[in-house]
């Protein structure tokens, strides 16, 4: 389905305008001072947004759900669908649900979350040509995000970011952790983060949904539903207003399915699976988890919109012209390179793994990351090996990028790891030496990305912008979104997924 224009309740030229005169930004914000601006609207707009508790972190942290209602009506929870519509005029709502956090390295949606809500509290025109109740989680995992914010205050020092990366594993991601059962692929073990997000998704049953991500170099691209279509060029127009490239080069994954250029179709674990039997790869590799929130989302029709915005442009990131480079070499350069760095940390790990005392997220995280350097080396490799790609590569085909990525973060998580041991007064000579050893080669592998990798930091307000206007875009349509998608887009493989029962992990 492709929406009629005429349905918008804003104009995409609107939404442009909005979008470009946000404010400067400087810096993310940190958790508590993320949950202390919600608050703060909370308090200064009483009639409109209320808050109520959803669940509780792994550390103990509550966990909130912010609801903004147009029609100044604060139920204790979600109505049923049923009595869902616009007050005195019979008009149905559309219900939005907004997640920041479901990745904790990535907090352009932190101020994402604090302009949307910000803009509609204090415009009462736009919240009710909207329309929409909306529902918001500033931050579905508190505890991970809090291990980044040592970078948050100065994003585009490199060396600052990677040193204070940090990515859980795929068992420990709010994204992907929530269950699915298809073929040899089962997973049941969510997070009480990850049941509070799910719970919210069961209860508000949202005609659209934003989970709120961010890459880290290149240009911006989308994922979202098919019936999207029609926002292809705001989704284009965005970034440009901005002077950001779309990313145009090296997809984040093999599979992914292009719907325009730089927008992706929203996948699902099932597809992800076929692709990577069909490719003669393991289906269920060592350190997957579950399926998406946007895959679990879909049993309700919802239609799902992911904006991702990187910290850094890259030379090139939107030029499709020829290089003079051959892309199957290029690919090859890069598997070789991330196979040897696995083979490299893998043993730095295995020299040390029964000197270390810590069971810090941040060894948890380089476990699982750094077997997979190799897989993912592997897969390069294999693709070099392909017909179609003993070609001239593009300028925006860099896959040694994805080499500097994980070098710099799975390395860097080691490195923290290690640090921790040090730091704590618990670390023998050999952690104390492998520490050392590992910081030398962290810090070359830092100083060869700086050479090779032509990068610019994107002032944060152009990537909140894009963002935000995203959001509103999806917004303004979601009149036109409803009953061919809820009638459509949800597969009997989907609803047959197990729902998991609170409190079981």
């Amino acid at each position: 389905m492709i929406p009629d224009q005429t349905m918008q309740s804003v104009s995409d030229a609107e939404i442009v305008e909005r979008a470009t005169a946000l404010p400067e930004f400087h810096a993310f914000p940190t958790v508590d001072e993320l949950l202390a601006r919600l608050e703060s609207l909370r308090v200064e707009f009483p009639d409109l947004l209320t808050v109520r508790r959803i669940g509780t972190s792994r550390l103990g942290e509550p966990i909130s759900l912010y609801t903004l209602n147009v029609d100044r009506h604060h139920p204790s929870s979600a109505p049923s669908r049923d009595a869902y519509e616009h007050e005195g005029s019979g008009e149905p709502r559309n219900r939005g649900l907004i997640v920041g956090g479901v990745h904790p390295n990535e907090p352009i949606g932190s101020l994402t979350i604090i302009q949307v809500l910000t803009d509609l509290l204090a415009d009462n025109v736009l919240r009710e040509r909207l329309n929409i109740e909306w529902h918001v989680i500033p931050c579905a995992d508190p505890d991970a995000m809090r291990l980044n914010e040592g970078w948050f205050s100065a994003p585009f020092d490199g060396e600052t970011y990677f040193r204070n990366f940090y990515r859980p594993p795929g068992n420990e991601q709010v994204e992907w952790t929530f269950p699915v059962s298809y073929k040899e692929k089962y997973f049941d073990e969510m997070m009480p983060e990850t049941q509070a997000l799910q719970r919210v998704i069961d209860d508000v049953r949202p005609d659209f949904y934003v989970p709120l991500h961010n890459s880290e170099t290149g240009g911006a691209y989308y994922y979202m539903s098919q019936s999207l279509s029609d926002m292809v060029p705001l989704l284009h127009r965005l970034p440009a207003e901005f002077g950001i490239p779309l990313h145009l080069g090296e997809p984040e994954s093999a599979h992914s399915q292009v719907v325009a250029p730089a927008v992706f179709a929203a996948g699902s674990v099932e597809r992800v699976y076929e692709w990577r039997e069909a490719n003669g790869l393991d289906p269920v590799p060592e350190g997957g988890a579950g399926q998406s929130s946007t895959s679990y989302a879909r049993r309700y029709g919802t239609v799902s919109l992911i904006a991702e915005l990187p910290i850094w442009k890259t030379f090139g990131a939107d030029d499709t012209s020829h290089s003079t480079a051959n892309y199957a070499a290029l690919l090859r350069e890069a598997g070789e390179a991330l196979m040897a760095t696995g083979n490299q940390l893998t043993e730095l790990m295995r020299q040390v793994h029964r000197n270390l005392t810590l069971d810090s997220p941040f060894l948890r995280s380089a476990r699982a990351f750094i077997p997979g350097m190799y897989r993912a080396g592997e897969l390069m490799m294999r693709r070099a090996t392909m017909p179609e790609n003993d070609r001239l590569a593009t300028v925006a085909e860099r896959p040694l990028s994805i080499v500097w990525m994980y070098r710099l973060r799975y390395g860097g998580a080691l490195l923290r790891a290690l640090s921790a041991e040090v730091a704590a007064g618990m670390a023998g000579v050999r952690v104390r030496r492998a520490a050392d050893d590992l910081e030398a080669i962290w810090s070359r592998w830092l100083s060869q990305r700086l050479a090779r990798e032509q990068t610019e930091g994107i002032p944060i307000r152009g990537v909140v912008g894009v963002q935000y206007g995203a959001v509103i875009g999806l917004a303004a349509r979601a009149r036109a979104l409803g009953e061919t998608d809820r009638t459509n887009s949800t597969s009997s493989v989907v609803n047959d997924l197990p729902k998991v029962e609170e409190g079981r992990r």
